[in-house]
């Protein structure tokens, strides 16, 4: 940004976009609670009543910075959905596996997305006004239209269990994240005894087996 001032709605765009990008970048080195409105002010060159005049709160920066990489990530899928090149002529369950296969390797490669659905209920929707919160559950709303429309291009049988897998697979990837990133204490209490470690899985691995079993379950049973 190489003006002081912002004075057009240009360049309050631009400096919108540049505290959204960021603070993408500080989530790729740091948790969502450890993430800090004066770090951020101070990374992004800006004192923090500036950046309260673009966003009211550190948790509405987080919700738009959701809205977007969720908007990216779906426009992602849909291009490695088509490159899987699923045969619909396959067998349902054939299917349904390619499909969570997909889905399972496209949300563990982006981990900050993860980790924000995982953030979502519990603290981004906490201190944010009406308008904010309704403002991103609209688009959420529209980001639910798309992935449900996506899946049943894959699955139509699915039908109205479309929109509560695309649910739960948003849950799914937000909570397994914190398992499958042991602490240091229990990485090391893996690494003396890797019996302890039977159940620790890579997040691939673990989104994969639950979206699977959740996909399935989500399917008729004829």
């Amino acid at each position: 940004m190489t003006f002081q001032r912002a004075r057009t709605e240009e360049q309050r765009e631009i400096r919108r976009r540049a505290i959204l990008d960021m603070a993408s970048e500080m989530l790729d080195e740091m948790p969502v609670a450890a993430l800090t409105l004066n770090e951020l002010s101070r990374r992004v060159g800006l004192a923090k009543p500036n950046v309260l005049r673009y966003f009211e709160s550190r948790e509405a920066v987080l919700l738009e910075l959701l809205d977007r990489l969720l908007r990216e990530w779906l426009t992602e899928l849909a291009d490695d959905l088509d490159a899987a090149g699923i045969d619909e002529s396959l067998p349902m369950a054939e299917r349904a596996a390619a499909v969570a296969e997909v889905l399972s390797r496209s949300l563990s490669g982006r981990v900050v997305l993860c980790d924000l659905f995982g953030a979502q209920s519990s603290v981004l929707e906490r201190n944010v006004s009406v308008e904010v919160v309704t403002r991103y559950k609209r688009a959420s709303l529209s980001h639910l239209t798309t992935m449900t429309t996506l899946l049943l291009r894959y699955l139509p049988e699915l039908g109205e269990n479309a929109t509560v897998f695309s649910l739960q697979a948003m849950l799914t990837a937000g909570a397994l994240p914190a398992y499958s990133t042991p602490p240091p204490s229990l990485q090391a209490a893996y690494e003396a005894e890797p019996d302890l470690a039977r159940f620790h899985l890579e997040l691939k691995d673990y989104l994969r087996l639950a979206l699977t079993t959740t996909l399935l379950g989500a399917l008729p049973r004829h």
